[in-house]
């Protein structure tokens, strides 16, 4: 085994290593410190691979999230793996692969809702049962 793939191993890339269908590159991120910034996103997350890009949510229902977008799948596993639970400014990570058909089902139920407390309050109904 040459030193390089050596390496690899020990980092955890091993490229002919199986993922699971929910292994992704991007990354979602919550319950981040609202005051944390991108460098210090770049300083954490770094140091498990190339980022391509982070988002951070900078309005009042998405502060304390984020998004991570790794270069590589096998990077985003290993962040997921190490930093899911890591403590900054006393507050615990929680590190998901991003799932768009969950946010979209979200979505969905949100506007669902919004068109029930609507239909509500056209025909003059609380919810509540009798």
């Amino acid at each position: 085994m040459s030193a390089a793939m050596a390496q690899e191993a020990a980092l955890g890339k091993n490229r002919n290593a199986r993922l699971p269908p929910e292994v992704n590159r991007a990354l979602y991120v919550r319950n981040l410190p609202f005051n944390i910034t991108a460098d210090e996103m770049y300083d954490i997350f770094g140091k498990y691979g190339a980022i391509r890009q982070i988002r951070l949510g900078d309005k009042r229902d998405t502060r304390g999230t984020a998004y991570v977008v790794y270069e590589d799948i096998y990077d985003a596993k290993n962040a997921v793996d190490h930093l899911s639970g890591f403590n900054v400014a006393n507050r615990y990570l929680i590190v998901l692969y991003y799932n768009p058909a969950k946010t979209a089902k979200k979505r969905d139920a949100a506007k669902e809702e919004a068109e029930i407390r609507a239909l509500q309050a056209k025909f003059g109904v609380d919810g509540a049962s009798d």
